[in-house]
């Protein structure tokens, strides 16, 4: 998420002006801190203990509530102080209320009733928490549940989607429209009998489902589902809660843990692994949240004025780098891999984050599992104090082991720059962007072909290994690839744009590193030209599943192109030495011409040689390939890996490249 897009959004939610708490950062290190496991609601032989971290409170109250919201409390407690500037107190076996939040006193003030930042089960709108053990609320057979295999983190195909969308058109064939149940539903169909929803997902052939934000967030009124309205979610609210609006009954806590379980286990059980989308960069409130309520100016950063400061333009950002912030985004991280067997987290604006904390989190979700994949947006949407040398920005995946990043010298290189939306990209024939496409084939990584002085962002390689770059030309942010094209390229013809289409993924799929697709643009998704489409209805977001009947071909192409990637490990090299040594550029290529070779086995392929050459010219052009004898596999739309024909190039002979397609070549 670009987040300087959600400002409209955030303004009605987010007091600018008035969260004038800060401190001088002396003062915040001053503060007592907790290293122990046991923050939040805790529970031993069935009884309930909180645990809340509020250094600077003079009193903290537990009160309890029959519901969710509305109505008075059935019992208030006075909390005890504790060890490392904690709260504590422990429940009765039986309490009177179902629900609790607590209440501050800060210099002789009381504040606001919040749920602890630890709370994990809540009611209605996450407004207070619930007294339940989310690890009694499971499906069925949950004990059993295991993660699909994993090779190796280049092996994983990432699909990008948001629950909603996957869903909700009325021809989806989906019952639990909207819902982590819909998800979880098998043999679906849609227009002209074609898989829907989750057997689409497995048909398509990617390894991970990355959902777009499922923890609870503010935009959404839990309790008004029937105006059906939309949001991404990047607003959140409680940070290790599902969001209950995915749910078929957000007032029952145990409802929407069950039902995103189920989701999982089912995902599990058909081969895909689960990529959370995670926003601990920012929250939708400052001035109401937990945070400020608790330990006020604690958690956010600010400006030398005491205001908010707020890289992630949504009103604030989260002061990561400080010992209980960073404590509470690493366990609420492990805590989804634990809990809800989570497979992989995406971090929105990662490089608001700080280096440490991200590498904190990747040890604590070794402790659960090693290849659980890491990855995030390595930038920010606007200035933070925080220094860039410390930030998880992507000049620093370098220093972060096994963590990736989004790679956008590809992104825009192949389909033109993202917020310049009439400017067209290599695959639409803009001449001078071929090293920056260059530059997403080799991973970010080093490589001795390239210069890297024309490189469109990133003037120097950032990924130690192709595991960390992220190869994409489209996500949810700005317009779907399909009307970036064709506002890109007006009076182009649907032909020719589906064209340009299949060559800007046709190189995101046979580049080294790990291929991500938004769900959809294997049939064409289109918003209607929307770039922002954020909190737009269901009938500009949702998948339409018309047009995978309309454009069956392009699916099957995309379907045939994964499947390609999957069997040959030439494209899927683990490591930048074996990129150095078996992918080499071929010399002398015409103006917005690549071409290179993937060598010697590649990766213990079974094929010798592989020839990739990239035409992204709205004309033919004739290029120097090496002499010999070829079989092709694939050509511009067709692909067959037992071979579409036999190919002999001629010593001193140029081979002619189709119109704004990809060749891909073979021996032995």
């Amino acid at each position: 998420m670009k987040s300087w897009l959600f400002v409209t959004l955030f303004a009605s939610l987010t007091t600018l002006t008035t969260c004038r708490t800060a401190l001088p950062p002396d003062t915040y290190e001053a503060y007592p801190t907790y290293s122990g496991p046991d923050l939040g609601l805790t529970f031993v032989q069935g009884q309930a203990r909180l645990r809340v971290w509020a250094p600077t409170a003079e009193k903290l109250h537990l009160k309890l509530y029959t519901e969710g919201t509305g109505g008075t409390p059935v019992a208030d407690y006075a909390m005890q102080k504790s060890t490392g500037g904690t709260w504590l107190y422990a429940l009765p076996p039986q309490p009177a209320g179902q629900f609790y939040v607590v209440q501050a006193t800060i210099k002789g003030r009381q504040m606001a009733e919040v749920p602890d930042p630890y709370v994990h089960a809540v009611g209605l709108n996450g407004q207070r928490g619930a007294l339940l053990n989310p690890a009694t609320v499971s499906p069925a057979e949950w004990e059993d549940d295991v993660r699909p295999k994993l090779r190796q983190a280049t092996d994983i195909i990432i699909g990008e989607l948001h629950v909603r969308d996957l869903s909700m058109q009325p021809q989806s064939g989906i019952q639990h429209k909207g819902k982590f149940l819909g998800l979880a539903e098998i043999g679906t169909r849609g227009p002209e009998g074609v898989k829907t929803g989750l057997d689409h997902l497995s048909e398509l052939g990617i390894t991970h489902v990355h959902l777009l934000p499922t923890n609870d967030y503010a935009s959404i009124d839990e309790s008004q589902l029937n105006e059906n309205r939309y949001n991404w979610g990047y607003d959140p609210l409680n940070y290790s809660v599902p969001e209950g609006s995915y749910s078929t009954d957000p007032a029952d806590p145990a409802v929407r843990i069950r039902e995103m379980k189920q989701m999982v286990q089912r995902l599990h059980r058909r081969g895909l692994r689960l990529v959370l989308d995670v926003v601990y960069n920012h929250t939708a409130n400052a001035a109401r949240s937990s945070f400020e309520q608790l330990v006020p100016g604690y958690y956010y950063r600010h400006n030398p004025d005491g205001t908010l400061s707020d890289a992630a333009a949504c009103g604030n950002e989260v002061a990561s780098e400080r010992p209980m912030v960073r404590k509470l985004i690493v366990e609420s991280v492990g805590y989804w891999a634990r809990e809800y067997h989570v497979d992989g987290f995406r971090f929105d604006l990662m490089g608001i984050l700080d280096i440490r904390t991200m590498r904190a989190v990747r040890t604590a979700l070794d402790e659960t599992d090693h290849s659980i994949f890491v990855y995030g947006e390595g930038w920010t949407a606007g200035a933070s104090p925080l220094p860039e040398a410390q930030r998880a920005v992507k000049a620093n995946v370098l220093k972060m082991d096994r963590i990736a990043a989004f790679g956008d010298e590809l992104r825009d290189g192949v389909k033109g720059h993202y917020a310049r939306q009439t400017e067209p990209g290599f695959a639409s024939g803009q001449p001078g962007l071929e090293e920056s496409v260059k530059f997403g084939i080799v991973a970010a990584t080093r490589h001795p072909q390239l210069d890297y002085s024309k490189v469109n962002y990133s003037k120097a390689p950032w990924a130690t290994t192709p595991a960390q770059a992220i190869n994409y030309v489209a996500c949810h942010d700005d317009r779907v690839l399909w009307d970036k094209l064709t506002i890109a390229n007006p009076g182009a013809s649907e032909a020719e744009l589906i064209r340009m289409d299949l060559l800007s993924n046709t190189i995101v799929f046979t580049s080294q590193g790990v291929p991500f697709l938004p769900v959809g643009d294997e049939f064409l998704r289109t918003k209607g030209g929307s770039h922002n489409s954020y909190n737009l209805p269901d009938n500009v977001n949702q998948l339409d599943w018309a047009r995978k009947a309309k454009y069956l071909e392009v699916f099957q192409f995309y379907q045939q192109l994964i499947a390609l990637r999957k069997a040959h490990p030439a494209f899927r090299l683990p490591t930048q030495e074996l990129i150095q040594q078996h992918l080499v550029f071929l010399p002398d290529m015409p103006a917005n011409t690549i071409g290179y070779q993937l060598q010697n086995h590649a990766g213990g392929d079974e094929w010798g040689t592989i020839t990739v050459l990239f035409n992204g010219n709205p004309a033919p052009a004739a290029v120097a390939a090496p002499a010999g004898s070829y079989t092709v596999v694939l050509r511009g739309q067709q692909i067959n890996p037992k071979g579409l024909e036999e190919l002999v190039v001629e010593p001193g002979k140029l081979l002619g490249l189709p119109a704004g397609a990809a060749l891909l070549l073979v021996q032995p």
